[in-house]
């Protein structure tokens, strides 16, 4: 590897990636398909047009390696800054102290904060050419709901989105961002739906999960035709189209001669990891490199590191069909940790085949480590990040601290999947001693 000075890695506007790339393609080992809950046989094009559109669910069921991105989501890429920048933490290797080097892929630069939107945007574009006016959604933090929110009012649909509790509570201003892109928002459980008023009635004190908020959104998508369902994470399709973090980073780090020997993204659902270390795990599948790919977890929602690999729910209420993924149960509801991204029970069936074929590992971490190493960086670096991203940092730097102590040369490369600036009253209860530890309500 030569010497590496350059503080950021750019690329032009016309290397944003021309197509996105399917994991499904290059795995030894198929992914099991989705079922339906009542006869246990695969899911039929025909039971998923029940919340999806056609073009979605071709993307859903494809195992193409490649599927080419339309000129107008290309052109609406660069509306949220991409192609994003890669750039090394030269100020936390210093403070670190280690021989590694450290790259941080610079998601948060997008106007809605995070990587959400190159999903997003892409399934406003499909929905609306399929004929679809309305979206509903769930969000944990309100990344994904604000991306879509955006994606919805560029391609003029309507857009509701059903919020975490705990979330919609903890952090108002990500409630603001939706509804000045012109969605509805809801607190979740709501009163809304059917299930939601079940939820109020059973369980008023619940702090409300993504698996409640994603069985809400469901039941509004199936009973009005002119409304489809729209998701943030864990689907197939969703994992293809975050690939062009993964793209254009593997572009970067060859622009510089740099191979990577970890590469790093906090897991809720699976979209950030997949999108920012597939484009790179396919080519270690193929025997091109070494690189190790980590998923950093909250021990709030352990899914990878303490849940099983069996077929389940991706929804509380059973709406969703059965999927084959690592999970803690689909009634599991998360405490109220601050990283309300990935206050999640399941993990992505593409993410789960991964590790159970052994391309990737998980970690899992306390809120307390994870924000400490979150005011490491931001001291650092200049950058907050988002409580989610902070997992990702809490691995990067125990691997250089490892570098450290056995004075080894490694490359750690993380995907800083969103800022922190709308999560502050996290950091300003972990500053004021009054956070908890993950596993006492994490508030």
């Amino acid at each position: 590897m030569k010497e590496i000075s350059d503080f950021r890695v750019q690329l032009d506007v016309e290397e944003i990636p021309k197509k996105w790339y399917n994991l499904a393609a290059d795995l030894p080992r198929p992914v099991p398909p989705p079922l339906n809950p009542g006869t246990k046989e695969p899911v039929t094009k025909e039971e998923l047009g029940l919340i999806f559109p056609p073009s979605i669910i071709a993307q859903e069921m494809s195992t193409e390696r490649y599927i080419d991105i339309p000129d107008e989501i290309r052109e609406n890429y660069i509306l949220i800054n991409r192609p994003s920048p890669l750039q090394r933490a030269t100020r936390l290797e210093k403070m670190l102290k280690t021989p590694a080097k450290i790259f941080f892929k610079r998601e948060d630069l997008s106007p809605v904060g995070s990587h959400k939107a190159n999903s997003a945007l892409a399934q406003a574009y499909y929905n609306r050419h399929d004929g679809i006016t309305n979206l509903t959604t769930e969000t944990g933090a309100g990344q994904w709901g604000a991306a879509l929110a955006l994606a919805c009012n560029i391609f003029e649909m309507e857009c509701t989105v059903f919020m975490v509790r705990v979330s919609y509570d903890q952090k108002p201003f990500r409630r603001t961002v939706m509804e000045t892109y012109g969605a509805t928002v809801h607190s979740s459980p709501s009163a809304v739906t059917e299930y939601g008023r079940l939820l109020q009635k059973t369980m008023p004190d619940t702090s409300g999960s993504l698996g409640m908020a994603i069985s809400e959104a469901v039941e509004i998508a199936a009973k009005n035709p002119d409304t489809m369902y729209a998701l943030g994470s864990v689907a197939n399709h969703v994992m293809l189209h975050q690939t062009v973090i993964g793209q254009e980073t593997m572009m970067q780090l060859k622009k510089i001669d740099v191979e990577p020997d970890y590469m790093i993204g906090c897991v809720g659902g699976g979209s950030n990891f997949a999108g920012f270390t597939f484009p790179m795990m396919g080519e270690k599948i193929k025997g091109k490199n070494n690189c190790e790919f980590i998923a950093a977890e909250p021990k709030a929602a352990p899914s990878i590191t303490e849940g099983k690999y069996e077929y389940d729910h991706g929804d509380t209420a059973g709406m969703t069909p059965l999927f084959k993924m690592y999970t803690l149960g689909h009634n599991f509801v998360p405490s109220s940790i601050h990283a309300g991204g990935l206050r999640y029970h399941g993990m992505a069936p593409l993410v789960s085949a991964a590790v159970d074929q052994g391309y990737a590992r998980a970690v899992s971490y306390d809120q307390l480590e994870t924000f400490d190493a979150g005011l490491l960086f931001a001291r650092a670096q200049g950058v907050i990040p988002a409580p989610e991203s902070t997992h990702a940092i809490k691995a990067a730097i125990d691997l250089a601290l490892e570098a450290k102590k056995k004075n080894e040369e490694k490359v750690i490369v993380f995907n800083l999947s969103g800022h922190g600036l709308l999560d502050l009253g996290g950091y300003e209860r972990y500053l004021a001693g009054a956070m908890q530890p993950s596993g006492k309500n994490g508030a």
